[in-house]
């Protein structure tokens, strides 16, 4: 008679220890410990991932009064936990800090690179240390150049800015958010600003999670997935990538076209995938599973939006605004085919570019028939866990786009996709060495999805007989309304 109450009270306490142990275990992450750096990175990335699956379960399990503080202060704490140090896998954020200072100063951010000649009066000693890991020599030319010639020489120096020298590739909606941090920003204040802009940035994440769940009739547990995520802490508070920018937006574009409504409604959820889009280009992905609902007007939305940021860095520098993103394809493997680790053991060299294009195309389409207008974050989901396993990005951030959708969602196993690379690291213990760590970690990533979802589709079928309807697809069977 009582087991029912207290295992709810022990899932409780679980929980309320998860989101104690998780942010210890982000510190440790963060602040390179010699015992634990000697351990090699997978004993404190795995039991990471295991507190937060722990933590996501206990939640479940907990009444949604108390769960929802919960979720926030653990989030919180998360985040604080991240923010203790400097970023430790990624030094993307110092290009963030140099763009946001030059456009206070009144230059575009597409006009220069960091090294240049121009730009030397704007230089100090944190970002420009005597000695600092990226080093541009004397006689040093631009690097991203498309002229037939070399390109413009350059101030040499050392700078903690990666790449110098070539130009950002950070679209305009990001720029915008690197000045606006900048100008917010103390003198003399380091790497903290922006770290607290991107752990602000994913609590408000959760918030909206929340709020647009619970107005949706949904679970609103279900933003656990979401603010416990070690991408979340590690990526957002700790390496301030932007993709959280990106992240929020796309958010809020779904839950507003989700809700069916008037002309007004549809502009506005266009408009805010447009800017998602202008901050991190992944949110493009989405586009399918939101075009069943007045395609044209989202469209037209979404590209105006996308126009209107664009076309002020157009008129000042031209076709500069594309920056490093050629060069970034290329020097990642993408133009040879190498970067495509499970694609390539079946189609090697550029045919794996081939045959990258035809697996996106065919879900592409196939989202775009099948979704759910009330549920464009079923086949948001699909469409970005699949881009995912087709490109297998050995950068971690990559994924912090199908955390927040998991968590609209509901369905975790896609969260294999995001804990990926995180679990299969080149050196996970001492004199421990995993070959192709990229293929095997999205390799046993895909298994997972793969299975759980026929395990979903199999039960949904047998517990409804309509689904077995052939127009029926896994993309809009009805989920679950909380973390599994």
């Amino acid at each position: 008679m009582r087991r029912g109450p207290l295992r709810g009270r022990g899932r409780s306490l679980g929980a309320v220890a998860a989101a104690i142990v998780m942010p210890g275990l982000v510190l440790l992450s963060v602040s390179q410990y010699p015992q634990v750096v000697r351990l090699g990175p997978l004993p404190v990335s795995a039991s990471l991932w295991a507190a937060f699956a722990a933590g996501a379960w206990c939640i479940r399990g907990t009444s949604a009064r108390r769960a929802v503080p919960l979720i926030l202060l653990g989030g919180i704490a998360v985040q604080l936990a991240a923010l203790s140090a400097p970023p430790r896998s990624s030094d993307d954020l110092y290009r963030y800090i140099w763009d946001g200072r030059v456009q206070v100063q009144g230059i575009d951010p597409y006009r220069y690179v960091p090294a240049a000649p121009q730009l030397a009066g704007l230089r100090d000693p944190f970002l420009w240390p005597s000695s600092g890991p990226h080093c541009v020599a004397p006689g040093e030319t631009e690097q991203d150049t498309s002229g037939p010639g070399p390109g413009p020489a350059l101030a040499p120096g050392c700078t903690r800015i990666n790449l110098p020298a070539v130009h950002t590739i950070y679209p305009p909606v990001a720029e915008a958010y690197f000045a606006a941090v900048q100008l917010a920003s103390p003198p003399g204040s380091g790497s903290a600003p922006i770290q607290a802009g991107a752990a602000l940035l994913a609590m408000a994440t959760t918030v909206l999670l929340l709020a647009g769940l619970k107005r949706s009739g949904r679970d609103p547990r279900l933003a656990v997935l979401w603010a416990w995520c070690p991408v979340v802490g590690l990526e957002a508070g700790n390496n301030a990538h932007v993709d959280v920018l990106a992240a929020v937006l796309t958010v809020a574009a779904l839950l507003v076209l989700a809700r069916p409504g008037g002309h007004r409604r549809i502009v506005a959820g266009g408009a805010l995938l447009g800017l998602a889009v202008a901050a991190k280009i992944t949110p493009v992905l989405i586009a399918p599973a939101v075009l069943r609902r007045r395609p044209a007007t989202v469209v037209a939305a979404a590209a105006a939006a996308t126009l209107t940021v664009y076309l002020p860095h157009v008129l000042a520098v031209g076709s500069g605004v594309i920056g490093f993103l050629p060069g970034y394809l290329t020097a990642q493997g993408y133009t040879s085919g190498s970067r495509f680790q499970l694609l390539s053991l079946i189609a090697p060299g550029r045919w794996a570019g081939a045959a990258a294009v035809a697996v996106l195309a065919l879900a592409g389409l196939a989202v775009l028939r099948q979704a759910d207008p009330d549920q464009p974050w079923r086949g948001a989901v699909v469409m970005t866990g699949t881009a995912l396993a087709v490109t297998t990005p050995w950068i971690m951030w990559y994924s912090m786009l199908l955390v927040a959708l998991v968590a609209l969602d509901g369905r975790p196993e896609w969260l294999a996709l995001a804990a990926a690379r995180y679990l299969t690291p080149l050196h996970p213990l001492p004199h421990v060495t995993i070959p192709e760590p990229s293929r095997v970690g999205y390799g046993c990533a895909l298994v997972i999805v793969v299975t759980v979802s026929a395990i979903r589709l199999l039960r949904g079928r047998a517990a409804d007989p309509a689904s077995r309807d052939p127009a029926s697809s896994p993309v809009s069977v009805p989920h679950a309304s909380v973390p599994s």
